[in-house]
């Protein structure tokens, strides 16, 4: 007697998951800049390039991240204040040639989320952009043992972080401070004058985690995950 053995089908393949769409506004003053992150960033696909003035920035809204290069010899802060005033949750990574440390630390606690040197290698590139997407910050090693071997040398030493509680209104400071917010920008959604954040709001928080300024604050807050990501 015949037998007949049914072929067993296989499983149609599932599709590959698309990447979402991570749109990237350009601010750089070179036009070859742009041209070659565009070659850099061709192999990829869920990336998408916009070469952008800064009055560009506030009607786009479907922009997601800006990397921000050379301004015509513009103050890199006052540029980072222009871009942040009308979308102040907007991620923004600098991008520069030979930047010190101290300035980096400066543009992460004015409201960068990363810096990458323009000589970086194409995989620094891509990940720093994927990582500041994802609510995190990107800065080079140097910049947080640069940090590190401060608070090592100062007299005074930041407490262990699980020793630090802190109150909904703190937390919440600390995390308008990690978005680059003023005193004034802080104190507006709080009720509080812009005095009073800075003489007892953020002193309180400095002398709680035990440091001596904004910026290691804001270090300190960003680098122990003390506020939840964007």
């Amino acid at each position: 007697m015949a037998m007949f053995l049914k072929r067993k089908e296989k499983a149609p393949k599932a599709a590959p998951t698309k990447k979402p769409l991570i749109r990237i506004a350009v601010v750089e003053s070179d036009p070859l800049r742009f041209v070659g992150l565009r070659a850099l960033f061709d192999s990829e696909p869920d990336f998408e390039l916009i070469s952008a003035s800064l009055p560009d920035i506030g009607p786009h809204q479907n922009i997601d991240l800006v990397l921000l290069g050379n301004c015509h010899g513009q103050n890199l802060f006052d540029v980072m204040s222009c871009l942040k005033a009308p979308r102040p949750q907007l991620p923004i990574i600098v991008t520069g040639s030979g930047m010190d440390e101290q300035t980096i630390l400066k543009a992460i606690a004015a409201g960068a989320k990363g810096y990458v040197d323009v000589a970086a290698s194409p995989a620094d590139f891509v990940q720093a952009i994927r990582i500041v997407s994802r609510g995190s910050v990107w800065v080079p090693r140097r910049v947080l043992s640069m940090f590190i071997e401060r608070i090592s040398d100062s007299p005074r030493h930041i407490f262990p972080t699980d020793q630090v509680a802190f109150t909904d209104r703190e937390t919440e400071v600390l995390k308008m401070l990690v978005e680059g917010r003023s005193n004034k920008e802080i104190g507006t959604p709080l009720g509080i004058r812009e005095r009073t954040v800075k003489a007892h709001v953020v002193a309180k928080l400095m002398r709680k985690v035990g440091v001596e300024n904004r910026v290691a604050l804001t270090v300190h807050a960003i680098t122990h995950s003390l506020v939840p990501p964007q």
